[in-house]
């Protein structure tokens, strides 16, 4: 029949076990399957698999069955990332006879501001790095300046590279 294993950690010689009693007594010639689900914590920098190392005993006579077996579980990290992003102000209208002002470095002469904020949320359930956002900004329309790029900022630990013509009129 189907039985709960009683599972205890301990500490043996500096090596992390997990003790379960099968069974005792136990008949001889005895067969027993054992399902166990681990959940092992810290895997981050583990690579891409992490090795058990199993061993059947018995408290029974020395016995030459008492040989380990090595068992490699692959690794995965699973991660669900998630893209926000609003525009300040959230709608624009520009007039139609509006001319910049040629050779102005006043950001007023240029055009209304408008301020694109982009948040990028981990849903977990695993940690992520190295993760790169490419983002593209039209910012001519018919060979006419349609966006003019002026900055680029980040928070919380990340990196931009900016792209070709960030503020070019050194506005």
């Amino acid at each position: 029949g189907q039985e709960k294993l009683s599972c205890n950690p301990r500490k043996e010689n500096g090596t992390h076990m997990v003790l379960c009693e099968l069974g005792n007594p136990m008949k001889a010639g005895a067969q027993i399957t054992v399902d166990m689900e681990l959940s092992v914590s810290g895997l981050e920098d583990m690579g891409d698999s992490i090795t058990f190392q199993l061993q059947l005993r018995s408290k029974n006579s020395p016995s030459s069955t008492n040989a380990s077996v090595t068992v490699t579980v692959p690794v995965e990290a699973q991660v669900a990332m998630e893209l926000r992003g609003n525009s300040l102000p959230a709608t624009t209208v520009l007039p139609v006879s509006w001319h910049k002002v040629e050779g102005s470095r006043r950001l007023e002469d240029h055009g209304i501001k408008v301020e694109h904020v982009y948040q990028i949320h981990n849903k977990g359930p695993s940690t992520v790095s190295g993760v790169t956002l490419r983002l593209t900004v039209p910012h001519q329309l018919g060979g006419r300046t349609l966006l003019y790029l002026l900055e680029l900022g980040t928070e919380g630990g990340m990196s931009c590279t900016n792209p070709p013509g960030l503020n070019a009129e050194q506005v």
